[in-house]
């Protein structure tokens, strides 16, 4: 205690020189820093590890909302990444990796989606019969006219794990071509990205 109170000592007497010597400047930041640990040691400080805890968010303390999105003139990908945060949960201040902690999304006027560019015939979705030769290609354009809702989801499927817990989170989204869905009775709020 006394080395300190000497060490102490000098730096108040020093402290002008430290100050406009622009080199030292780190020294002395260094050296304030070691006194405050070297302080602290000596009384035993010691954090309390029981003061915080991490909490998991399990399916008793989750809150599930409803939200409605308006797909009309809005692009494809912009759109996606925003319902694939909302129904995995990474908005929610309690998100969990390994739990369905999101919210249900309801995707209307999915017909009335937007691409870029020449992504309406230059986009190919590609599936297999797992048969050899049997890979089958279709475009975009084709597969709006055959399932208006296939390309969201699609699109959000790909940004979602790909394992139980992607297929449960899958569970959340809701598609419908038209402006027309049943689930009034949720009440659901309207979200605008």
């Amino acid at each position: 205690i006394i080395i300190i109170i000497i060490i102490i000592i000098k730096v108040d007497f020093d402290f002008e020189y430290y100050l406009f010597k622009s080199n030292n400047i780190l020294n002395f930041v260094i050296l304030l820093g070691f006194l405050k640990g070297l302080f602290l040691n000596k009384l035993n400080y010691t954090m309390d590890t029981l003061s915080y805890k991490t909490v998991s968010a399990n399916p008793a303390t989750i809150t599930k909302e409803w939200h409605v999105v308006d797909a009309t003139d809005m692009v494809l990908g912009r759109l996606c990444t925003e319902v694939a945060a909302i129904i995995r949960g990474k908005k929610k201040p309690y998100y969990t990796p390994h739990a369905d902690c999101g919210d249900h999304v309801i995707v209307i006027n999915a017909e009335k989606i937007k691409l870029t560019g020449a992504k309406w015939d230059d986009k190919v979705y590609l599936s297999h019969s797992l048969y050899p030769g049997g890979q089958k290609s279709i475009t975009a354009k084709e597969l709006m006219a055959k399932k208006p809702t296939a390309i969201v989801e699609k699109s959000v499927k790909g940004m979602i794990p790909k394992n139980t817990l992607g297929s449960a989170i899958l569970k959340n989204l809701h598609v419908y071509a038209g402006e027309e869905h049943p689930h009034a009775a949720q009440k659901p709020q309207t979200l605008k990205f």
